[in-house]
């Protein structure tokens, strides 16, 4: 491996910056106070950086027409954030926040385009990421820009294909590249856990761990039922952040690809409160036994006011802090662990048993929460084993598996 993997020191720890005030329907107001004052309690906490969303629908309300104060807004923001001693990433197409999509009326009733096929729909969101990319970039505190998140929740409306949705990714990380510019910083997107579980999902596992500057993954407690199914303080659950980010550098054909867990969290009921604390330290501790991880960044920063309606009961309780913007017990124990982690001197060692995983599009469940592969991998992982995962197309790559310190192959069935 030519880059030797980052000390535990080395490792990146944020959280996914949601409004204290107003959700992310602030950026109709947008009150610097405001953001100042909950950036400023992010950095309390010792972390690192925050990841950024505008909406669609501000930035871009007609497909001709990019909106210069809200632009100035997004990156008003980053520099306050800059203030606070926090780098900052940006998502672009927003999109799909919290249970609701946010689409630009262009895109719908009867003006209807599929955002991931219309010739005239892409060619918008990549003029979006060329504008962002341009403004943004030379602030010495971005991290970089990533097309949305979770694109891939918009497919139930827009059909599309897996060959049609690489088409998407590669015009747009190409537009948001040609906006940052060659140094500019990350080029990056993501998709919820389907992409990886989801048989048949037209956003596919080779998409997210081949296509941008690093992978991203977002393995969530409540896919695939797992918290439910397993119980909120099994293994399973406490490894589970650990087992996405093995499971996405297998995909990677680039053996020294870093992996970012870019969205975990405790959502009740699914983590009662009491169990959140352990269940943050856990997930952390084992994420950095990774020798690909290059951070975690907590989803989210502030609870969702129940003053607003309608959304499910889990997005109410996810922040760190209060929607009175006091501190949680795991807001205490995530920044408690994140400085254990960064005293620790030396990178984890490197997986030397692997379980092959062998699938194909259509079986893609069985490696996700209740699926035999899953399962097999959680047994040897409580049997004391740190296993890696390898595709089984690969298995029989010795240069390969050399490269990624892999020495014993273990097979399932």
């Amino acid at each position: 491996m030519d880059t030797p993997p980052p000390p535990a020191s080395a490792l990146r720890f944020g959280v996914n910056y949601t409004p204290r005030r107003g959700w992310f329907h602030a950026w109709h107001d947008f009150d610097p106070g405001q953001a100042r004052e909950d950036l400023a309690q992010i950095a309390g906490l010792g972390l690192d950086h925050v990841r950024v969303f505008h909406l669609w629908p501000l930035l871009q309300p007609n497909r001709a027409l990019v909106r210069t104060s809200a632009v100035d807004q997004l990156v008003r923001l980053v520099d306050l954030a800059a203030e606070c001693g926090l780098d900052v990433l940006v998502d672009g197409v927003q999109g799909h926040l919290s249970s609701f999509d946010f689409y630009p009326e262009w895109t719908r009733s009867w003006h209807h385009r599929n955002v991931f096929t219309d010739p005239g729909a892409v060619e918008a969101q990549a003029v979006l990421l060329r504008t962002l990319g341009r403004a943004l970039s030379g602030r010495p505190n971005l991290l970089g820009l990533q097309l949305g998140n979770e694109l891939n929740n918009l497919v139930e409306h827009n059909p599309v294909t897996a060959a049609e949705v690489d088409r998407y990714l590669d015009t747009l990380l190409a537009a948001a590249r040609e906006g940052l510019g060659a140094d500019g910083g990350l080029v990056t997107h993501s998709a919820y856990d389907a992409a990886w579980y989801g048989d048949d999902h037209p956003f596919t596992p080779q998409a997210s761990a081949r296509k941008g500057d690093l992978t991203t993954v977002h393995p969530w407690v409540f896919s695939a039922d797992c918290a439910r199914r397993y119980g909120p303080r099994s293994p399973q659950v406490h490894h589970l952040a650990e087992y996405g980010t093995e499971l996405a550098a297998a995909y990677a054909l680039d053996p020294a690809r870093p992996v970012w867990v870019q969205e975990t969290g405790a959502p009740e009921p699914h983590i009662p409160a009491g169990d959140a604390p352990g269940f943050a330290r856990a997930t952390l501790r084992n994420a950095a036994g990774c020798t690909e991880l290059w951070g975690v960044t907590w989803w989210c920063s502030h609870d969702v006011d129940r003053a607003l309606a309608d959304f499910p009961e889990l997005e109410y309780t996810l922040g760190l802090f209060d929607s009175s913007g006091h501190p949680k017990p795991i807001a205490e124990a995530l920044s408690a662990t994140v400085a254990e982690l960064r005293a620790t001197p030396a990178a984890p060692p490197a997986r030397t048993t692997a379980l092959v995983l062998d699938c194909t599009p259509s079986t893609r469940s069985v490696s996700g929460p209740g699926g035999a592969y899953f399962e097999a991998w959680m047994r040897l992982r409580q049997e004391g084993a740190r296993p890696a995962v390898v595709l089984a197309d690969r298995a029989e790559d010795t240069a390969y598996l050399k490269e990624r310190g892999i020495t014993e192959l273990v097979r399932t069935g």
